[in-house]
């Protein structure tokens, strides 16, 4: 028998290096496995938005330190979610999905700009929308730009892709013995300082009640397993009761 899906409009916020190998470049097969992952949820008959990092291209902040102007920075990382966004559309379509990209700086050889309204139609009529070049605004992440467009879509829920899988109070690379969270209230997150999304998407989820799920996507079947409810990762929401 089969399971009502928990979530029947989500969006997925992945970094540009889990496209990559060794978290750079783009590796053709990670990208076709993650999106065979999308199509299991998306077959389900859950709406789809993402939001893709350029990390595994250019990061900003890393180039602004080198002296280059930070704004001029940030575009040119905006211009490499286009580039990711544009390979995983192509890899996704090959398996039968039809796919839109929305970009925030408009370029229409390219893709669609980013008008809310047509993305929301483009989800309800099946197809997956990858949200490409950020907010469009400089000193703005790409996480913040995941939290603004789940919130502008209505999804149900900002599925936050990892390397890991959730929130460890300390890297758990560096510390085997950090311990995971199952679940966690914004306010916990943003006063431990967590490096797994910034405080400006966290914020913003938190003043729009927009709750957050971090994953491992490398685990596979997991984003279906959290679309079917079964508990994976760790869940940010106002639902949490702290211990006194």
């Amino acid at each position: 028998m089969s399971v009502e899906p928990k979530y029947r409009r989500i969006l997925l916020k992945l970094s540009g290096e889990a496209l990559g190998s060794q978290g750079s470049g783009i590796d053709a097969e990670t990208v076709r496995r993650i999106a065979g992952e999308v199509k299991r949820v998306h077959d389900l008959g859950v709406e789809v938005a993402m939001v893709i990092g350029g990390g595994n291209m250019w990061r900003g902040a890393d180039a602004a330190a080198t002296g280059i102007d930070r704004s001029t920075a940030d575009y040119v990382g905006m211009l490499a979610t286009v580039m990711n966004s544009l390979v995983m559309q192509d890899a996704m379509e090959k398996i039968g999905i039809s796919t839109r990209v929305q970009t925030a700086i408009e370029m229409p050889p390219v893709a669609e700009p980013f008008i809310r309204r047509r993305a929301v139609r483009h989800l309800e009529k099946g197809r997956v929308v990858i949200l490409a070049a950020g907010s469009g605004n400089p000193f703005f992440t790409t996480d913040t730009a995941a939290a603004l467009r789940s919130i502008e879509l209505n999804a149900q829920v900002l599925l936050k892709a990892t390397k890991v899988d959730g929130i460890y109070d300390d890297d758990p690379m560096r510390n085997p013995n950090a311990q995971r969270f199952t679940d966690l209230s914004y306010m916990k997150a943003l006063n431990m300082g967590l490096k797994v999304m910034d405080s400006t998407a966290l914020s913003l989820c938190k003043d729009n009640n927009m709750p957050i799920l971090v994953f491992n996507l490398h685990q596979s079947g997991a984003l279906e397993a959290i679309i079917r409810g079964e508990k994976y990762g760790t869940l940010v929401s106002t639902d949490v009761k702290e211990p006194v």
